[in-house]
């Protein structure tokens, strides 16, 4: 058929004859339904109306221009070859000339907006258009894009942004093309981002319409309707009750390899130098080398993805309230470099999971479809063009654990993290002890983590009044997990999980990694309100004392009743008045740099001596820096030691880089250090937070730096995901569609000059000097010195004198000279000082 009517003006007769012609060809061919695709720019074939609706739908919004073969309205797929296609290609000035390109074309390329590099140059009509007649610098599209990222960036409203733009309007020369409403600046960018896809769920969480149950009307476990209730009791048809947000991720990671800079990162692993006994990214960690080996045609193919998922509730009304909670499902790729893959450019956000209630042990209901995907991935997604090799190649792509609080963990793994096994790793050999008085599970005995003859195995008194001859439980494989829950074992598992039905799930050493950030976070506040006496959360009292005088341990503790109070012997944990007023003063007169953390001023009541209103993020610096120097002089020597150790411990494996070779000693002196803590404190400080602390350094051994399997920069994505609500009755639809607008604006920039990014920082931006985090020798690190030594001799006048030694790139003892003036790491230092 002629399809030059579908670049005609929509007023013209031409267009007119065409949408009827196309029309009649839709319905000849009509096979099973009333309803046809709907090929207009909005609706992408994606949906199904009559053909009244697609009639205005084609007029009001015009029709997909790249919808050139129509296989969703009747005509067959003609394979072709060599296709002559346009190809954009940028003048300098953020604006396009075409020239004819011989490409191949493969059958999965149809169809897919994020698969075909060349739709882009189609469905971009006004790419040529300049802001105003005679403006060389911008097109109406580049400029559009920089205004909604300016949008993006600072959280602007949608009020807000449509009174800018019609500021902008006022100011340029008549006959300017920009948009005069958010409404229609949006029109334009949506039609150049992805879609995603509303899919009904029953309320109760059984199940989701799709497949089987797409017609169904009724739950067919529960028996509730699939159609929401009003006010009146009467269910309103076609209103579903509950819905999820769907995100797919094949056509997302199609058009990542579009982009030449985002290509070529992604075979950044390949290609780096790393150092033998040094871990500094995912791809050094036995994990990595376990897909490779394990599976040797999926690791030799570098263009092959790995993944993570993390998954957390978060209420959307900006209130502590638990009342409502929105569940984000986010994946991230780390075949991209460190300074890239955590962030928020390169999260894709693949699931939202409507609320008000949290989907708890019944998520993998919500996760069919993303696990749909994933088994197509790990098969191979035939066709995707690899815009810096300029060829096209099979994707493949493979999970390889998911990041989550404890509950989370909890309920995507199946395990139980409540209880006598409470721990995911122990499993039955937990050790947990039941104290009667204070009514809570503790979990002490790390005893039997320290080699056989250690002299603490022996003592009783100081510890729980037992020997320990016990060894300590070896962590379960995932096929002893999977063969576990499928003959019924309801003792540490409650579930399957979902993530069994990827065919190498069972074989990955650590399926769902251990949050240090929440573990962190949970240790500080245990040490803070028991130091301090913070009601709610303080370890210590009078059930506490009274399970010491159960266990037999610790006896000169035991509270002392008296004719109108109980007074308890101060233990080795505890502060005077005194003491604890000169903790807080020390909090209250600290100062840190800018941007190192919250002014920890502001978290201290000096009235009632207390540290409040402690964020993760809080925890995290007192825990690796500050804690220590506040009870240097208060506490006693023993506890301070114990919680110093502690300190040093989650500075270590906070680390961006790990040695290896000290990873043994470092797993020996936090066993120790949790015995003496054992000593110390009172058993009901031992909650399941502190022992899960024993198994970082085994997760840190199978899987890299900690950086890379912590909430923090979920916890940043899922702020910014709160910022899209503005209309407090549709919150997960505000999230959705602006989300995809900021896709398309994402889409734009890789292909407009001068067009800058959102979620990636300007001096980490691809195609700029590369940040110095990744660097690991001195050949790599001297040329960012030389490009930021002007800020540093800025700084420091002395560096003047020592400039020449750049000249020679093999000599180190520059290196060692800022090493030994500055005490720290010289990545760190170079790196503060770029920002000054």
């Amino acid at each position: 058929m002629d399809k030059s009517w579908m670049h005609s003006d929509r007023r013209s007769k031409a267009y007119e004859f065409g949408v009827e012609a196309f029309l009649n060809f839709a319905v000849e061919n009509l096979l099973t339904t009333t309803h046809i695709h709907c090929p207009c720019v909005k609706c992408v074939n994606l949906k199904l109306f009559g053909v009244g609706i697609i009639r205005d739908h084609v007029y009001f919004n015009g029709i997909d221009q790249s919808y050139k073969n129509w296989t969703f309205h009747g005509e067959p797929w003609e394979a072709t070859t060599n296709a002559s296609r346009n190809v954009e290609e940028d003048d300098g000035h953020g604006r396009y000339s075409f020239v004819s390109e011989e490409i191949d074309m493969d059958d999965n390329d149809f169809g897919d907006f994020g698969s075909n590099p060349y739709e882009f140059a189609n469905v971009i009509g006004d790419g040529d258009q300049p802001v105003y007649p005679g403006c060389r610098k911008y097109t109406k599209l580049s400029a559009l894009v920089k205004l909604y990222n300016l949008k993006a960036k600072h959280g602007m409203s949608d009020v807000c942004f449509t009174e800018l733009l019609i500021l902008q309007g006022d100011l340029l020369p008549e006959g300017n093309t920009i948009p005069t409403s958010m409404y229609e600046a949006k029109k334009t960018l949506c039609a150049l981002g992805l879609s995603y896809e509303k899919m009904h769920a029953c309320p109760n969480d059984c199940i989701l319409y799709r497949k089987k149950y797409e017609d169904s009307t009724n739950c067919p476990t529960c028996g509730i309707s699939r159609w929401k209730e009003g006010k009146d009791s009467i269910l309103k048809e076609g209103v579903p009750a509950k819905v999820v947000w769907y995100f797919p991720p094949i056509p997302r990671f199609k058009r990542m390899f579009q982009s030449h800079e985002t290509a070529k990162s992604l075979t950044w692993h390949a290609a780096r130098k790393s150092i033998d006994g040094q871990m500094s990214h995912p791809a050094d960690s036995p994990s990595w080398k376990l897909l490779d080996d394990k599976w040797p045609e999926f690791g030799d193919e570098p263009r092959n993805l790995r993944l993570a998922l993390s998954s957390d509730g978060f209420n959307l009304h900006c209130s502590l309230s638990t009342r409502y909670s929105c569940w984000p499902v986010i994946l991230v790729t780390y075949n991209l470099p460190p300074w890239l893959c955590m962030k928020r450019k390169f999260m894709m956000l693949t699931l939202l999971i409507s609320g008000p209630k949290q989907p708890e042990n019944d998520i993998d209901v919500y996760l069919e479809p993303l696990i749909d995907d994933l088994k197509s991935l790990w098969d191979g997604i035939r066709g995707v063009y690899d815009a810096h090799n300029g060829e096209y190649f099979t994707l493949r792509a493979a999970l390889m654990w998911t990041i989550n609080d404890f509950p989370a963990y909890g309920n995507l793994s199946g395990c139980v993290v409540k209880g006598y096994k409470a721990c995911p790793i122990c499993g039955d050999d937990t050790p947990s002890h039941r104290l009667k008085n204070g009514h809570k599970i503790c979990y002490i005995g790390h005893r039997k983590w320290l080699p056989i003859n250690h002299p603490y195995r022996r003592q009783r008194a100081a510890f729980n009044g037992k020997p320990e001859y016990g060894i300590p439980p070896e962590p379960l494989t995932g096929e002893e997990v999977l063969h576990m829950v499928e003959n019924g074992d309801r003792v540490c598992w409650k579930k399957k999980s979902i993530f069994f039905d990827l065919e190498y799930w069972k074989y990955l050493p650590v399926r769902h990694a251990l949050d240090v950030m929440h573990i962190e976070k949970n240790v500080c506040d245990s040490i803070i309100g028991t130091l301090l006496e913070i009601p709610g959360k303080n370890k210590d009292g009078i059930a506490a004392r009274l399970d010491l005088l159960n266990m037999g341990v610790k006896t000169d503790f035991q509270p002392e009743y008296g004719e109108r109070r109980t007074r308890l012997p101060p233990g080795p944990w505890n502060l005077s008045r005194a003491e604890k007023r000169e903790v807080c003063n020390s909090f209250y007169g600290m100062k840190v740099p800018e941007g190192y953390s919250s002014n920890i001023k502001n978290l201290v009541s000096l009235q009632d001596s207390r540290l409040l209103g402690l964020k993760s993020h809080d925890c995290h610096t007192l825990m690796q820096q500050l804690l220590p120097v506040a009870i240097r002089s208060v506490l006693e020597k023993p506890a301070r030691y114990a919680i110093t150790r502690l300190c040093f411990f989650f500075n270590a494996i906070c680390a961006k880089t790990v040695d290896v070779s000290k990873l043994d000693k470092l797993e020996e002196d936090v066993v120790v250090t949790l015995c003496l803590l054992e000593k110390y404190f009172s058993p009901s400080f031992f909650d399941i937070m502190v022992h899960l602390v024993v198994h970082l350094v085994r997760e840190v051994r199978l899987c890299g730096p900690v950086y890379f399997r912590w909430m923090y920069p979920f916890e940043r994505f899922m702020k910014v995901l709160k910022g899209y609500v503005q209309n407090r009755t549709r919150p997960e639809g505000c999230i959705a569609e602006r989300y995809i607008a900021e896709e398309a604006v994402e889409f734009c920039t890789q292909h407009l000059s001068n067009v800058s990014t959102v979620g990636v920082n300007s001096s980490q931006k691809m195609g700029v000097s590369k940040p110095l985090s990744g660097c690991t020798n001195t050949e790599e690190i001297l040329p960012y010195i030389e490009q930021h030594m002007i800020h540093i001799k800025t700084a420091y006048p002395k560096f003047r004198k020592r400039t020449k030694w750049l000249q020679d790139k093999h000599n180190s003892t520059f290196i060692q000279w800022l090493r030994f003036k500055f005490k720290v790491n010289l990545r760190k230092t170079v790196m503060k000082y770029q920002k000054i």
